[in-house]
Parts: C-alpha cells; sequence; structure tokens
C-alpha cells in the first residue's frame, strides 16, 4: 500500500491537533504538529501584522518545507496542517508586494 498523508485543516482552536493525535494512534501512523510557539515573529505579528506578516509567513513555510522534504517517502502520516494554506494566509496579510515575493519562493520549494 502507498504511503498516506492525511491533512487536517480549519480555523483555529477547533482541535486539529487533538484529532490528529487520535487519528495517528488509532492507525498507528506518525503525527506531525505545526510548531506555534517556535515561531519567533508570531507575537509581533500580532501586535503588527503589517510589519511583520512576511517574516511569520516565510517561518511558518520553511519549517513546513523543511519537516515534509525531511520525511521518508514510504512513512504514512496525520498531519495538523497542510503546505498549501501557507498561501491562503499569505494571500490575506501580505500585501501585493510581499505576497509576489513569498509565491515565488514558495514556488521555488
Amino acid at each position: 500500500m502507498a504511503p498516506l498523508f492525511i491533512a487536517i485543516e480549519g480555523p483555529i482552536g477547533v482541535g486539529k491537533s487533538s484529532l490528529t493525535k487520535k487519528l495517528s494512534s488509532t492507525l498507528n501512523l506518525t503525527p506531525i504538529y505545526e510548531i506555534v510557539e517556535e515561531n519567533p515573529f508570531l507575537s509581533d505579528f500580532y501586535e503588527d501584522i503589517d510589519k511583520w506578516s512576511f517574516q511569520t509567513e516565510m517561518f511558518f513555510l520553511c519549517n513546513r518545507y523543511k519537516v515534509l522534504t525531511e520525511l521518508s517517502n514510504d512513512i504514512s502520516v496525520v498531519s495538523d496542517y497542510h503546505i498549501l494554506k501557507n498561501k491562503v494566509f499569505a494571500n490575506n496579510t501580505l500585501n501585493d508586494k510581499e505576497y509576489k515575493m513569498f509565491e515565488e519562493i514558495y514556488d521555488i520549494l
């Protein structure tokens, strides 16, 4: 059987991580969790979204890329995020110039 990649998505606080934990345990799959506390720009982002959006979005994008590329191709996982959501958030928080730059880096990765 080919490896599975199950992604749980939804708004903040709806239980994505809890569902990921339960599914990964029940299905005996590797869990992947979003790292929120480790983002050094997040508190600044909430204080001044316009100033810190690009740094925040780039941290999340680079971290997710790193985690996903380090996965073995034969491991099935349950993740509490999907990397495609980066574009959704970035499109809503970045100005046009920043989003264009973000999208170029996203496409390279």
